[in-house]
């Protein structure tokens, strides 16, 4: 069965919420690469670069220049694998926690009363959809390169 409306549709919506959520952020907020490794660290615990890569779907590489910066900036710290002494081991800083926490509570207070304006009804659908999209970011499926689409226009 060909989803792909349904698909562009959903895509489109969470784009645009996921933009007015990061517009919702304060001055001086981390960039979303560093929320995502900070988000990480906070969700799995110490983890190796590879491991941190690996989980948001980049490259080691693609995330030195961020490992660095979140480290000069106080954020993580980098510390000898005890397995391995060749890897590194990430973690987080308190000062890191207090930065995610004041990220989230940001966000969070636009959404609560974006919520507001809602039906309780239109809040327990998006309740239940939080938990279906979960699943979704977690789906392991693999897609034909040559899958047809709505077009390649970001939203």
């Amino acid at each position: 069965m060909n989803h792909l409306p349904e698909a562009a549709r959903l895509r489109h919506a969470i784009v645009r919420l996921n933009r007015r959520l990061r517009h919702e952020r304060g001055a001086g907020a981390l960039s979303p690469t560093q929320l995502s490794v900070l988000g990480h660290l906070h969700r799995n615990g110490p983890s190796t670069p590879g491991e941190v890569a690996t989980a948001e779907r980049q490259r080691p590489q693609s995330l030195t220049r961020v490992f660095a910066e979140l480290e000069a900036e106080g954020l993580i710290l980098r510390s000898p694998s005890t397995t391995d002494r060749r890897q590194s081991v990430l973690s987080l800083t308190e000062e890191a926690r207090r930065a995610l926490v004041r990220d989230m509570a940001e966000r969070d207070a636009w959404l609560s009363e974006a919520l507001a304006s809602l039906s309780p009804t239109e809040r327990g659908v998006l309740e239940l959809a939080a938990g279906v999209m979960e699943r979704l970011a977690d789906a392991d499926v693999d897609v034909d390169v040559d899958r047809g689409g709505s077009g390649e226009d970001g939203r």
